[in-house]
This record gives C-alpha cells, structure tokens and sequence, in this order.
C-alpha cells in the first residue's frame, strides 16, 4: 500500500464529507490486501446495489504542484471562475468541459503541440491540455459537490452526453447532411484506417473507460468513473467461459489494440496493461482503464530527475493521523513485492505470520474488504468452549474439515451428494453476505442488516456471545475477530455488545488471545489443510468428494462473473517449516543425560535435517507449480519511463507535416470527404475466409519490423497485449517473476509457449521480442491477418452501440445500419456476433417510433443469421416482447402474419410450437389488450390450417379451454368459434362439441358441490365462456346435427345449467339466451320435439317457486318495468326473472297452444308475467311477432361473449394479409352466421346424414378422435405454458388408424418437425429397400425413394437442407421433395463395387462381395455380426454442426458433411474380447434430442454409440477420445438417446431399459424392468419413454421414483383397436412420438404403419 491511501472508515467519511450522505459507500478498492485505498464504489441511495449501471467509481488523487491535472484543474478552474473558488462551495460557476475548453483555445489548432515542460513523462508530441482532452473529453471539471455529483451521474445514466454522435452517424447512414461527428468517430475506429499521425479530437475513444468528472476537493482530485460489472481478471478467474469462443478472444484483442493505438498516437502509454484494468460492460465489450487508482495519472505526471523508486511506507495504517484504526495492524508485515513465491517463502520459513498470508491468499482470489457479498474469509480456530492451550486438545477446531462439514455432519452431506440432481456437497460459499453481516452487525447500518439478514429487524435474533456466532453459523470466520475489537460493541439501541468468552475479559484482551490462537504451532500445524479445502486442491475432484467439499456448480457455466470461487492450487499446500522445527526441538528437550542426548541428538539431527531436505523439496516443487499467481505483463526497469527520445525523433517528421497546415480539415479528420454508407458497407463487406493462414501470419511476422513500436515505452504495452493474448488462450499467465528473468537473461521462452495454438504462438512471439524494439506497433497488430474481416466488420458495427447514448438513438442506428444491408454484407458469423449487442434494444419498453425500428431490427437479423442463431439469439427477445402485459405497438407488429411467417420458416414448425406459440396465446388472457389480442386471435386462426387438426387441438383449442373462466377475451372466443368454422362441420362436431359439453357438464358438477367461493366463481366464469363458444359454433352447424349432437338424448347443457339453483343470475341469463337462440337455429319443429321436454321440469319449478312470491314485489315490478326504458337492456335479478326471458320467447317461436299442451303448468307462468311485468299473450299473428321483439329487445347482448358487432379480430381479419374463404362466414349481430348455406335447409335427416357420412372419410384428419374420450380437467390443469415434461403422458394404448406401408418388415420410422409428414423404411418389392414418404392428413403416400439394392435399416431427417438420409450399408442422400439422389456414401472396401456416378439411382452393392444385410437380420430387424466390417449400420444427425455421424460394422464412427457431399474423420473404438468386432447398433449425442427453454438447442459435447456386444462408448466431441467405455447390457443395445445433457437413455435385447446418470458411477444406472421379451426401441418426449416390447408397448418417466421395494417397473400393455377393441399381434419393429399431436407411431414386422394415442 501507498503512504497516502486512507483506511476504509476514513474513506467513507471523507466521501460523505466531501459530498453527501445521501452518498451510500459500497466498499473500498485496494490493491494490498489490507483494507487501505484511495478509491471506492459508490451509488444513490435506494438504488438496487446489484445494478451495476448506477454504481461508480470514486478516487481520491492528492493534489500535487508539480502533477499535470492538478495544475491544469486549478488553471481551467481559475480562468472560468475568475478567481479561486473555496473547495467546499457547492456552485458551479467554476465548472466546465474539457472538451469546450480545448475548443475554446486559441492554441487549438497552433504550432504550440509540444508539451509545456520537459518534465512530463509522456512524449511531446501535444501538450499535457490536448492530451488530456483527448483523454477524457467528457470529463467535467469543478469543485465537488452532491449537486455536480448527480447533474453527472444523471446525465451519463439519460444517455445524454454523446447521444449527438449517434445522430450524426444516423444521418450519415441515411444519406443526410451529418456534420463532422459522425466522421471523426468513424476515424477512431479504424475507417479507412488507423491513423497514429493525426491530430487528437474531442471525441471519446470507445474502447477507453470515460472520466465523468474531474473535481476539485481539499487536498485532492476526484476522478468519477462509471463502474462496469466485470473486469478481464473476473473473468479470467470466475467465469472463463464467458469467451464462448477464439473468436471472442479475438474480438476482445481488438477492442484493446485499437484503444492502445489511439492512446499511442497521442503520445501516451499505458504502462500497466493487465486483466484487472481491461473493464468488461455486461455485453462484454472492453474499456481500456487509464485513470488506475494505484497510479493514477501515471503517464501525464512530472518526473524530476529518474523516476520515483516504490514508496514503502514506514509502518502499515491509515494515512489519517487521528484514525482509531492506527494500531490495529501496525504488527503487520506485509510489504512489496507482493507477489506469490515471496511471500510462501516468507510465511513457510516463519518469516510471516498465519493472519498475513492468509490475507494474501484472499487478495489472490479477489476478496475485497468491505463487500459483504466477497468479504475476506479466515478459520474459526477455536470453539470457544474453553480458553485455548497448546497443551490441551480441548476448545481447538479441526482444520482438516471445513465449517460447513462440522456444522452438517457427514451423514446430511453423503445424503445431499447421493440424492441431488447435480451431486455436491455445499450450496453456498464458504462465506456468505448473511454471515457476514450478522458478524458485523453491531456497527452495520440498520438498511443494510434489513436488506441482508431479515427485512423486520429483529435485534434478539443476532447472536449475542462468540460460542452462540460460532455454533450458529455452518460459514467461516472473518478477519476483523482477528485484529479489530469494534466489531463486537453495539452502536444500535436494543442490541447488546457481542459478549467475549468469559477466559477473556475485553474484546481487545480477546482480540490478542484470539490472535495468538490463530498464530499458535498447533494452528501452524493443520492449517495447511484448512488451504487445501478454500483455496486449494480439495476444491475440485477425487479429493474434492473426500473431503465432503464439492460445490454446487453453476448452471450458466458461460455467463460472466465478478465473484466466485477460484482454485489456487492443484497439488496439497505444504506444512510450516515452523511446526517441523518444534517437533526437534521438543525431541532434544525429552532426552535424559548427556551421553544419551549426545546419542540422540545425532540422530534426530540426521532425521531433523533428512526431513527439512524433503520439506523444502516439497515446498520448492510446490512453489513452482503455482507461479502462476505472481503474474507479470511488463519489465521492470527503472528507467523506464524515462526513455522517450527516440519516440519524439520517430515523430518529429510526422508532427511537421500535421502541423504544416493546422487548419486543413483533413489533417484533423484523416478521412476522405466523400464517406457516405457505400463506402461504411465497403468496409464491413466480408471478402474472405474467416480462417487465418498460418503461412499469411509469418509473412506478416516478416513484414511487421516495417511498423515497429516506436519506443520503449510503447514496446512495453507491445509485450503487455502478448501475455494478455497468450493468458486468453491458457487460462493462467504466461511470465511470472522467475520465467521472464530468464528469459530477459538468456532468451529462453516459457514452457507453456507449447501449448498454444501455432497461430497464436507467432503473434505472441512477436509481442514479446527481446528486442523491444523489434516488436510491431499497436497498428500493425490491428492489421495482422490474425483478425478476421468479421471482427472488424462487427467492430464498426457495434462500438457506436457502446456511445453513452439513449437507447432509442442505439435503436434507430442499428435499425437504419442494418435496413441499408450492414448484416448482410458483413455475411451471418458476424451478423450473430453483432445480435447480443443489438437484440436487448429492442425488448425494452418502446415508443411507436422505436417500435418501428425494433421490428426493423428483428426483421433483419431473421433474415441475416441461421437457424440456430435465430434460435439461441432472436427467440428470447420475441418471447419478452410478447409476454410484456398491456399495450405495446411493437407486439402487435410481431403478430402480423409476414413476421410471425418468416420466424417459422427459419426456425421450423416444432420450435415455434415450444416457444412463440405459448406467448401468443397468453396475449388472450393474460391482462389482454384489446390490439394484441385482435392480432392473437388473427394468427391463431389462420395458422389452425396449417397447423393441422391434431397440432390445433392440441396446442390451440385445450389452452384456450383451459383459459375458460380465467380472464378469457372476447377475442380468445371468437379463436375457438373461427377455428371451428374454418375447419368445418366435421371437425367442430367430432372435435368440438364433445369438448365443450364436458367442460360445461363438469362446470355444473361443480356448481352443485361444496366448494370454496373462488371455484365456485371461476366455474361459472368457465360455464359463461363454454355456453358462449357453444353459441358461436352452432352458426356453421346444420339443424338436425345440432339436435342431435347438442340437444338429444336430454344432453342439453344449457337446459342442465338452467336446472341448477345455485348457479350465479348471470349465468342463467347465458345459458337462456344461448338457448333461445339455439331452438331460433333448429326451427319450431325440432325445438318442440327434443327443448320442450326437458325445459318443462324447469316451467314446473319456476311455476310453484312464483306463489313464495309476496307482495313486496311490487316495488320490483315497477322498477323493472322502468328499467327498459331507461338502458334499453334487461337484467334478470333472481331465478323467477327466467320466465320472462323463456316463456314469451317460446311462445312466438312455437306458438301458445303448442307451449300450454306440453306445459301443464302455463296459467300459473303467465298469472305470474302478467302480475309482476304485466305481459300477456295476444293472440293476433301481428302482436305475436311484436311481442317476441319485445323481449327479444329486452335481452341484453352480453359484452362478455363473442356476440358483439365489434370484434377487433374480425376488422383485422380481413386486414393482414391472411386469406379467409368466404365460406368460412362472418358473425351477426346475434351469432356467427356462415355465409355458406346448405343446398336445402329442410332436406330431411337421413339425407344429411348419409352427406356427412360419405363426406367423413374423404376430409383430412378423418381419423384424429376427440380429446373429449380421455378428458380430465385435472390432466388440463397446467399442460399450458408449462415444461413438457412436468405431465406424464397418459396413453392409452389405441390404435387410431393403420396402413399397409411396406411388404415386409417396416424397420425405421422419421417424422417431419410439422408432424404431418412421416418417411417410412423397410422392405419393399423383390425384398430390396424402399423409403416411403406419407402424409398423415390423409394416410396417403406421396411418393417413394427405390434406390437402394439392399434392406434400409435406418432413415434420418437433414432438417436444414430438406434431404433425407437413408442406410442400407451405403447412405444415400435425396431431396424429400423429388426423391432425386444427390450422393452416395460408402466405406473403401466397398466404393469399388459402385458405379462411377454416384448420383445415378442405379448404384449397386454386388451381392457376390458383400454379406447383404439382410441375410444377417433377425426377425426384429437387428442386425447381428459376423458381416462386412465396413457396412454402415445406423445414423444420427448433427443438427447444430450438420453433419451426419455413422456408425460402421467395425465399432467405429464416420462423420460426413452432406452438405459439402464429403467423408470427413473416422473415430476408432477399441475392441471388445470377443471373436469378432462390434458393430454400432445405435448413436446418439449431447443436446441432439432435446432444447433448451428459449429453443435454442444445446451445443452436443458428447457422443454415445451402443454396441452389439452390449458395451457403450462415450466419445469427447471435441478430441474424438472414449472418455468412458462401459458393459451397459447383456444384450444387443438396440437405442440410444439423450434426454438430458447428462443423462443417457440406452435399450437392449436383455428386457431392460436403463438410464444412465453421467456424473455420477456408471455402475448405478436406473433400470426398468417388466418387459418379458427384448425391447426393440424406443421414443423419448420430456420426462416420457414409451417403449416397444415385441407387440407391446411400455410408458416409464424419466422422473418417476422407485417403487416401495426399490424397483422401476414398467407395465407392457397390448395396442388395441379403437373401433374393434381387436388387438394388435403384429410384432412392433420402430416407434417415434408425435409430441404437439401427443400421438406416436409404430412400425411392424408386417409393413404397418400404426398411429396410435
């Protein structure tokens, strides 16, 4: 630490000082491992302290005279002010730009460009004023106050200060008039080049962290930083695999070098290159961090003589003398060099103490004093039971097993690791922010203790003794027991001090024997193991599982991190030499009489120093292997700094000709003046190959001495970017102390210079020249052929999104760039690269304008990435913006026709289904709007077509009947109703209508049942909406079919709704107009045959219930006779008010003698009407009609149904862009009513149903059955808008329909992402092999591919390229569409025997040379060995990679590129012990069966093939190497699958089906039993495995626990017939689910394709 850093505590009050305390101090930062520093992070108050965006960085620099800011901050503060303003005045009458004050300058464009004095350390290139502009030109210069402090941090979190360069590059992009600033920032980011000649500016270089502010306090400078989440060290030590990829190395490479050239141009090096100053932003773009807290203003200060040598203060403390913190760690002897070897050397010699290098470890992994979420952790040594004694084994800590262990017990621990999904031993850290917190409880502020321990504060929960904290908490301890006695008293009424044990009788009496405690031998002893376990070896792996010390991973391995756990060693951390010396001593003390210590003295000195030989062996290996921790970026060279001419004469000619002419615009631009968007889309347009050549990099190696660094200076930063480069690559630092001393000393690279990649290895070798001189410029770096044009292009693309500007300025930028085609031109790897930096723009609440822009925006990205990327990029954003609630312009854009279209050709059918499908349909009940939902309810309706009967019913019309009765529109309504309409008669009264009757019968159910007020409301709710679709349906329904399908048999929903006493008044006004408007459907006729019966129980009760009726009523009939007149509308109040609404309205429909002879109860109704509303019937037809319009007009048109005029639906319909056949009809103002009409209305029932009959087979879908048949409301409950695999399949075991589909054996079944295309292979005429492609609408066959000579044993989908892959020992790849054959695949041994062409159709495989494949197949279609090893035997696709994996008769896999029509690697297993090879009966891999929540499939890391022989190999996808190789069955394995990206699902001959849990013992699989003969294959969805057991089939779950006797089991059942109830003999050979249809298909040895449910 620096003489001038103040404690922590210090720092805070001078902060809130300076400033304010509404400033809240979040912690300090420092660079010692002491808690002393001159910079801190602070933010507002009630602001969320994990937001990063409103935290900042604040430091202290003391005001020097001889210092180059201090001098310019008073002469700018002077030359506003007039004069010298007091630092504690809050005015900002002294405050200016830095930017404005070099524009204001005269000298701005004079000949004065060298520095004022000679005594500056940076070159005199340009004064010590332009430099520093250039620097921070945003910078704010005045005196501190709060008022500045916020006018600052508002303006940077508005987006304000550089939201004036984005408008200019806007115009520029549009073609505009753009004024200069969009130019001269083009010019900072290399277009047309980097120039490290021209003349600074005032822009802000966009990779270089910005100065908000420098202010003027008593004695010092504040600098104000805006803090960025992360930092390059953070990263490196957290979460490395954040860089996803080498080329985000590269791309982070880049962003550095273009900062470094600026800077170089300028002048100025960085001098301290290295991960802790590279600031990462949550994107992960760069900033360069100049402004260093430890040397702050290092390259822009005055060196008087040789440069100032490291001040080492005299005693360890606050620089503040009256601080109470002066003693507390004045013993200390921490001092530089801080590096690793020194300071184990020191520590394991004695030299330094216990508390001080384990304070050094914490600075190691990144602990930062004050952080309560990263605090500095240290052993509880002690259990304070009693006073602690060398001699006693009592009150001591074991240190060989970590708290947490001590606290759990190892049996909880065995039990957390054997039961968990993920096995570990700890969740948490081994110091969490509640821990401590409660520690330091007694001086927190009550916000924070409220924020982190329990919101009610709560001060009796606190521990109030040591004993009580130290049995309490399963966390380790914190420094400050250790060395600061403030902790334990109070500053909070009601809570006590922090009682000291009682063997202490202070806490600074405590403190010290605590201390000692902690320093003793016997601690000195063990606490090497303590190491192991938080910093060390135990950490990770075999002595990971040991030591019950394995932690819970994270579950987003590549998402950044500034916090975490970092390994520091690999290998066991070596004892104290100290306690070794004491067990010498100790022996020499023991021994009695001088000649036998002279004896043993002898000897234990032979044994004392033969073990200090192997101690310090052990201590050098050890020391050696973790050199990594005393990283070094740059020499150490005294004069370094000083060394500067030869740059100044490097520049000299240059400077001339800048300043030849200062006013010539295009010395300060360096940029044509012709720069418009063609010449922008030049510079992103991808011309070549993204992959470097290795003969290119050492021809630039050759070329690159033309541009070297033009001083020592700047070399150094050279060598600082090669250990950066090189440490991205290895993961831990190239050079430490002892390895860059040699090869500084003898030119001997570093070992570890071998492991990097050949093209690394000459760039990083030309960074780290010997000769410093020799090293390229920052420039000639930037344009080495190591950076590709995508970097490049996405670097122009993306640094003005980086402008602290507004989101709608980013917004309409990349809108307008990518509208003028930038992603296209810059091609689809940099197009996806540049989606994380521009997608989260649009998912942020936006105006119309940026609305506009988003669309744009997604549209062009769509259209620019691949599917993949689509999926893993673009979906996730789409899904946000349709899930946001309430009115949003850029939703119902999204739900346009053309868009939602374009999404689903690119990412396919399937992953629509999953993730867009859902959203839009929450859009109808969760919190709908009126304009998104009308948008909704348009797509829903009009993709039902091609969605298919099943995908519809499924996916569609049940969510939406499960949303009955929650908040349903209008518009999810008229979904239903239009769905039916468009699919037609057949499909609303074979899908539809059953559905809706039980959901209406179960409503009523439960109704009439004792249940809570809530069911009761939600089913009356459900009830209206159920009678409301009803309503709507039965307008595209002839008559007869709606009496018989509706109304028969007493089946009546709306009579039974009716019938019920306890159902709200407004549901029986529904279920009474809905009725009324069902029998004005059916006709008179109809309506007195199968409504009047079952109404007339309901006449009856209504009739007698009228005479409880007393006079009070009277007051009701006036009111309700008034009541018409005045909304027009009539409510009904109680039950009786059903007679109104019925018995007039059937007495028009069916005349009064009609209604009288089948109600015997109709004098009583109309005494009753006629009393109460004064009606009565008159008997002329023209007062017939006009009194059924009388109440017909007092019926109201209920707002909640779909019946309304208005429907936004239908206004879109008609307005987007879908086509709508005009027989599907359009809505009344009563009911849907289809303009198509039957040829006769009245044609009788026999006619129309013989119609429907021969009509039925011939419509698609003919043979879906109804959900209605295994409806249960509770199967319904959740199977929305929930993960597929938290329902369990229910199957029962039906098949639906069955085809004839091959002459022999159907071996192989693949179905199309749409569900509605199927390809069948097996055994066709002449017993070759044939490929069959059906439609399953119809159950018909397209057409079929005959190529193959041999039997086709397995098929595979290319679902990017529309081919489909075929294997009958050869693989044949053809279009899906045509059935062409593209190309033909074999193994050597066999392309002899094909033709030359290998595109013709005719392609053989000679029967005389090779075994034919099914000569050697079972009955069940495995193949069996022996037979030609060089046969194809199976598939699997690489969706992600395309490629196709084959598995061969030799056990080894061949991977092809289809697309390209080539062969690529061969990966060889190793043998089983048996007589011949085992062939690859099954391949499956990581991620390729399922995806991701947001659609984005998982990258595959593993391969699994099963074998013949019952073995399984698991391959590492990125080497090829069998990472494991295991016996799985006893049998043949017949499938493999990967549900989960650790779990393996595998099949066998031997009856079972096991899965495979890869994190944990491969001996332990989950078996399930009960299939008595061989399972042939199976099908996964989710959490479901339906397997296929010679004619039965089995379902299991993949979450499905034990039996009581700990057993799986699984129940076989036989398929039945749905219409037969026949069984099904044949045996099953191939199975596949159909999963948004919830149906699957089976294959039989007999040719029949089978679609069951």
């Amino acid at each position: 630490m620096e003489g001038n850093e103040m404690c922590f505590e210090c720092l805070e009050r001078r902060i809130k000082s300076d400033w304010s305390d509404q400033l809240q101090f979040c912690y300090g930062i420092s660079d010692s491992p002491l808690p002393f520093g001159s910079s801190a992070v602070v933010q507002f108050p009630h602001t969320n302290p994990s937001a990063s965006a409103s935290q900042f960085i604040l430091s202290y620099l003391p005001t020097l005279t001889h210092h180059c800011f201090s001098k310019y901050i008073s002469n700018q503060h002077t030359l506003h002010n007039g004069e010298e303003t007091d630092a504690s005045s809050e005015t900002d009458t002294g405050s200016t730009f830095l930017s404005d004050s070099l524009m204001g300058e005269s000298q701005f464009l004079s000949n004065r460009m060298g520095c004022e004095c000679c005594a500056c350390n940076h070159c005199g290139k340009f004064s010590c004023l332009r430099t520093i502009t250039a620097l921070a030109p945003l910078a704010h210069v005045g005196i501190s106050s709060y008022s500045t402090f916020q006018e600052l941090a508002s303006s940077f979190l508005s987006g304000a200060l550089e939201d004036h360069i984005l408008s200019s590059l806007n115009l520029l992009i549009q073609g505009k008039a753009a004024g200069r600033d969009g130019v001269n920032y083009m010019r900072l980011l290399g277009v047309p080049s980097f120039d490290e000649s021209s003349i600074p500016g005032c822009l802000r270089h966009p990779n270089i962290a910005p100065v908000l502010g420098l202010l003027k306090t008593h004695g010092y400078i504040n600098f104000l930083l805006p803090k960025t989440p992360y930092s390059l060290e953070n990263i490196l030590h957290y979460s490395p695999n954040a860089l996803k990829s080498e080329w985000h190395m590269r791309f982070l490479m880049y962003q550095l070098l273009s900062a470094l050239t600026y800077l170089h141009g300028l002048g100025v090096h960085h001098g301290n290159l290295c991960p802790s100053n590279v600031m990462l932003t949550d994107s992960c773009w760069a900033l360069l961090r100049i402004w260093d807290s430890n040397r702050l203003g290092f390259n822009l200060c005055f060196k008087h003589g040789k440069s100032d040598s490291i001040c080492i203060p005299s005693k360890v403390g606050c620089c503040i003398e009256d601080c109470s913190s002066q003693g507390l760690y004045a013993d200390l002897k921490l001092s530089p060099p801080l590096d690793w070897n020194s300071q184990f050397s020191r520590w394991w010699r004695g030299e330094l103490s216990n508390f001080e290098y384990l304070l050094f470890l914490n600075k190691l992994v990144g602990r930062r004093w004050g952080d309560h979420t990263f605090h500095p952790v240290m052993p509880w040594v002690i259990d304070f039971s009693t006073k602690p004694s060398e001699d006693s084994d009592s009150g001591w800590r074991d240190l060989s097993k970590s708290k947490w262990r001590l606290a759990k017990g190892d049996e909880q621990l065995d039990f957390t690791y054997s039961t968990s999904e993920v096995p570990h031993h700890v969740s948490d850290e081994c110091l969490s922010e509640l821990a401590v917190c409660s520690y330091k409880a007694r001086g927190l502020p009550l916000s924070v203790l409220r924020m982190a321990v329990r919101s009610v504060y709560e001060p009796n929960e606190y521990p109030s003794t040591m004993q009580r904290l130290y049995q309490w908490t399963p966390d380790e301890c914190i420094p400050e027991f250790y060395c600061d006695p403030r902790i334990f008293y109070s500053q909070h009424s009601g809570m006590t001090d922090l009682a000291v044990p009682s063997w202490a009788g202070t806490p600074e009496e405590f403190i010290k024997l605590h201390r000692e405690a902690l320093e003793s031998n016997r601690v000195s002893r063990q606490i090497h193991h303590w190491i192991d376990i938080n910093f060390g070896y135990k950490m990770s792996g075999p002595a990971a599982v040991a030591a019950k010390n394995v932690m819970l991973s994270s579950s987003e391995p590549t998402k950044p991190r500034s916090i975490g756990r970092r390994q520091l060693f690999t290998q066991p951390h070596p004892s104290r030499q100290v306690a070794m010396q004491e067990t010498h001593d100790s022996t020499k003390e023991s021994a009695g009489g001088q000649h036998q210590a002279h004896e043993i003295d002898n000897e234990t000195s032979f044994l004392y120093k033969t073990s200090c030989l192997q101690e310090l062996e052990e201590a050098s290996i050890f020391s050696d292997h973790a050199r990594h921790l005393s990283p070094l970026y740059c020499h150490d060279q005294e004069n370094l700094l000083k060394q500067r001419s030869s740059f100044i004469e490097f520049q000299s000619e240059t400077q001339e000709k800048s300043a030849s002419n200062p006013h010539d615009i295009s010395n300060y631009c360096g940029f044509p003046c012709d720069v418009d968007l063609n010449y922008l889309l030049e510079h992103i347009d991808i011309q070549d190959d993204d992959a470097t050549g290795y003969q290119e990099l050492l021809l630039w190696r050759q070329k690159s001495f033309l541009s070297r660094a033009s001083s020592k200076e700047v070399a150094e930063d050279i060598f600082s970017v090669g250990c950066l480069l090189a440490e991205l690559y290895l993961r831990k630092p190239l050079f430490c102390s002892t390895s860059l001393a040699m090869y500084l000393e003898s030119g001997v690279l570093p070992g570890l210079m071998q492991e990097l990649p050949s093209h690394v290895k000459v760039l990083v070798e030309a960074c780290i020249e010997k000769d410093s001189m020799g090293r390229p410029s920052a420039k000639s770096l930037l344009e080495s052929p190591w950076f590709p044009s995508t970097v490049k292009s996405v670097y122009l693309f993306t640094a003005p999104l980086q402008l602290m500007a507004t989101d709608g300025s980013r917004l309409q930028y990349a809108a307008n760039f990518a509208k003028q085609g930038a992603l296209k031109t810059m091609g689809t790897l940099a197009a996806e690269m540049c989606a994380p930096y521009c997608l989260p723009l649009a998912s942020t609440p936006l105006s119309d304008a940026e609305s506009e822009c988003a669309y744009i925006l997604l549209k062009e990205f769509i259209k620019c990435l691949t599917p993949k990327a689509v999926k893993a990029s673009v979906l996730p954003v789409i899904q946000k913006i349709l899930q946001t609630t309430g009115y949003s312009h850029l939703k119902v854009s999204l739900l346009q026709d053309s868009f939602v279209r374009e999404v689903w050709n690119q990412i396919g059918k399937q992953t629509y289904l999953e993730t867009i499908h859902p959203s839009v349909i929450s859009n109808l009940y969760i919190s709908p709007h009126k304009s998104s939902a009308a948008a909704a309810s348009v797509l829903l309706i009009c993709s039902s077509e091609e969605l298919g009967v099943p995908i519809t019913v499924h996916q569609t019309i049940l969510p939406l009947i499960q949303c009955f009765g929650k908040g349903l529109c209008p518009d999810g309504i008229d979904v239903l109703v239009r769905i039916g309409g468009l699919l037609g008669e057949t499909f609303i009264l074979k899908q539809m209508l059953p559905l809706l009757k039980h959901v209406a019968r179960s409503c009523i159910d439960v109704s009439s049942m004792n249940k809570s007020e809530p069911m009761h409301s939600w089913s009356s709710s459900a009830l209206i909406d159920c009678l409301m679709t009803l309503d709507g349906l039965v307008a595209f329904l002839p008559r007869e079919a709606i009496a018989k399908d509706l109304i028969e048999d007493k089946s009546c929903v709306h009579v039974l709704a009716l019938m019920q006493t306890n159902l709200e008044i407004t549901v029986l006004q529904v279920a009474a107009t809905t009725l009324m408007a069902i029998c004005q459907r059916i006709g008179p006729e109809l309506t007195a045959l199968h409504v009047l019966p079952q109404l007339k129980v309901l006449f009856d009760e209504l009739a007698f219930s009228q005479e409880s009726f007393n006079g009070s009523h009277s007051l009701g009939k006036s009111l309700k006779a008034s009541k018409p007149k005045v909304d027009e509308e009539f409510q009904i109040e109680n039950r009786m008010d059903l007679v109104l609404l019925l018995y007039p309205s059937f007495c028009s429909l069916l005349g009064i003698e009609k209604l009288r002879q089948c109600c015997t109860t109709w004098l009583l109704l109309e005494q009753f009407l006629l009393r109460f509303h004064n009606w009565k019937w008159e008997y002329t037809g023209e007062s017939s009609r006009s009194g059924l319009e009388n109440v017909i007009a007092k019926v109201p048109l209920l707002s909640k149904g779909s019946t309304s005029d208005y429907s936004p639906a239908k206004l879109l319909l008609n307005g987007v862009g879908w086509s709508i056949p005009q027989s599907q009809g359009i809505r009344g103002s009563k009911n849907l009513m289809p303009q198509r009409r039957f040829p006769n209305a009245h044609q009788s029932s026999v006619q129309t149903h013989e119609s429907a009959s021969n009509h039925f087979k011939s419509e698609p879908w003919f043979w879906f059955p109804s959900p209605a048949a295994s409806w249960d409301g509770s199967d319904l409950l959740g199977r929305f808008g929930c993960p597929k695999d938290e329902f369990p399949w229910k199957i029962r075991a039906s098949v639906l329909s069955s085809v004839r589909a091959h002459q022999g054996v159907l071996r192989s079944l693949a179905v199309c992402q749409d569900e509605n295309t199927v390809f069948t292979a097996g055994i066709g005429p002449g017993f070759k092999g044939t490929v069959q492609k059906w439609d399953l609408a119809r159950i018909n066959c397209a057409f079929g591919y005959h190529g193959h000579e041999e039997v086709v044993n397995d098929i595979c989908i290319l679902s990017s390229s529309g081919r489909i892959a075929s294997c009958d020992g050869t693989v044949h790849v053809w279009d899906s569409q045509t059935g062409k054959l593209i190309s033909v695949f074999s193994e050597p041994s066999t392309d002899s025997l094909h033709l030359v062409n290998p595109l013709s159709s005719s392609t053989k495989i000679s029967a005389e040379h090779v075994d034919m494949l099914n000569s050697n197949t079972s009955s069940s279609g495995v193949l069996s060995s022996p037979f030609d090893e060089s046969l194809y035997t199976c598939m699997h696709y690489l969706e992600l990679v395309e490629k196709l994996v084959v598995g061969t008769g030799n056990g080894s896999l061949r991977f092809i590129d289809v697309s390209q029509g080539r062969k690529l690697h061969l990966w060889n297993g190793e043998f089983c012990e048996s007589a011949f090879p085992s062939l690859v009966s099954s391949i499956c891999s990581c991620g390729s069966d399922k995806e991701q929540g947001n659609g984005a499939s998982i990258s595959p890391s593993w391969i699994a093939a099963g074998l013949s022989s019952g073995h399984c190999r698991l391959f590492d996808v990125r080497s090829g190497r069998v990472t494991a190789y295991w016996r799985a069955h006893d049998g043949y394995v017949t499938k493999l699958a990967a549900p989960e990206d650790h779990l393996l699902v595998s099949s066998s001959l031997d009856r079972t089906l096991r899965i495979w849990d890869l994190r944990r013992n491969l001996s332990m699989p989950v078996t399930f039993k009960g299939h008595t003969d061989g399972v042939s294959s199976f099908s996964v969805w989710g959490q479901d495995v339906i397997s296929i057991s010679k004619n039965k089939i089995g379902l299991s779950s993949l979450a499905k626990s034990a039996d009581e006797d700990g057993q799986h089991r699984i129940i076989p059942q036989k398929l039945y017939t749905s219409d037969q109830g026949s069984r099904n003999m044949s045996v099953l050979s191939s199975i596949s689910i159909i999963p948004f249809s919830r149906l699957f298909l089976v294959g039989t040895e007999d040719g029949y394709l089978r679609i069951c449910c």
